[in-house]
């Protein structure tokens, strides 16, 4: 088919249209000199992470003590290089929304000092999350009679991906690393169906059983060994505002659960000021918005169910 050039010539127009949008619909686009944290570069340490905090289910197999040294001091020293890079680009951006101004060549704030700085404190918890990410695996094993094994749930099971990233993430909110955690915890999400923020204190030995749907708030706090199935929400009741009507935020907005709670598919728990007890479970679906005593069972009354012969249905 032959192109029509009359319709090619039309695109300009539309380039110029598009451009004009750049101009008069602000806050969607980036067009300064100083790069984000680039999406790629960060699904990228991503994965770098879970190479070193699951060595040899990866992409690197064959591992043994002769060589695991030098290719997980490789990883870290990969890791070094893009973790500092990332989060002084991070760094840089939020100062300059803060100040209002464009950062520009002699800038008084050394960013990639303070990048390393924060990726050294950061990678210096890898032995700690290691740790909790063992109880979280033993967990899931000791939680599901179908789990064969330690190995199928480090491989297949999507609530330990999505905890070990938020596990992960929530280091770098502890060190107040602008952006690059949520966009951490965002991946997972788009990877499992599973949503935590990387502000949620998580205990250890915590166990998302099946996980689709699961919801857990910013300021959630969750105890030792406690159990929460899909379709869970762990989230806020209101949001507090100031007098001119704007959100305030950093308050406590999500509930706490302590340990050794369970928590059944699709309950949903809500606001800051609810904590469920102790040794408590919540049953299916259902939908709490105040404190719960310890060792309590909370379910839903069943409906009245009907049954009727599917024979005798009338068709059209």
């Amino acid at each position: 088919m032959a192109t029509d050039f009359r319709r090619k010539e039309e695109l300009k127009d539309l380039t110029g249209k598009i451009f004009e949008t750049y101009q008069s619909i602000k806050g969607i686009h980036h067009l300064g000199h100083c790069p984000l944290p680039n999406s790629d570069a960060v699904v990228e340490i991503a994965q770098d992470l879970k190479e070193v905090i699951f060595p040899g289910y990866r992409r690197r197999q064959n591992l043994h003590v002769g060589n695991v040294v030098y290719h997980i001091g490789d990883l870290i020293d990969g890791l070094h290089d893009k973790l500092t890079q990332q989060i002084a680009r991070a760094l840089r951006h939020e100062q300059a929304i803060k100040s209002s101004v464009v950062c520009a060549d002699g800038e008084e704030i050394d960013f990639e000092a303070l990048g390393q700085a924060k990726t050294i404190q950061f990678l210096e918890t890898i032995p700690k999350i290691r740790a909790l990410v063992a109880t979280d695996v033993q967990a899931a094993y000791d939680g599901d009679p179908a789990a064969r094994g330690l190995d199928e749930i480090i491989f297949c099971y999507p609530g330990l991906e999505a905890v070990t990233i938020q596990r992960l993430a929530h280091e770098l909110y502890r060190l107040d690393v602008p952006f690059i955690p949520r966009m951490l915890t965002e991946w997972a999400h788009s990877r499992t169906g599973i949503d935590i923020h990387p502000g949620a204190n998580i205990g250890p030995s915590f166990f998302i059983d099946h996980g689709t749907g699961v919801v857990v708030g910013e300021t959630t706090d969750i105890a030792a060994n406690v159990k929460i199935y899909q379709g869970v929400t762990l989230g806020a009741l209101s949001f507090p505002k100031d007098a001119n009507g704007n959100i305030i935020r950093g308050k406590k907005r999500h509930p706490t659960i302590e340990d050794g709670v369970v928590i059944y598919a699709n309950a949903t728990i809500l606001g800051g000021d609810t904590v469920i007890g102790a040794g408590s479970v919540i049953g299916a679906s259902v939908s709490v918005m105040k404190s719960v005593p310890a060792n309590t069972i909370v379910t839903v009354e069943n409906p009245s169910l009907r049954f009727r012969d599917a024979s005798l249905r009338q068709t059209s």
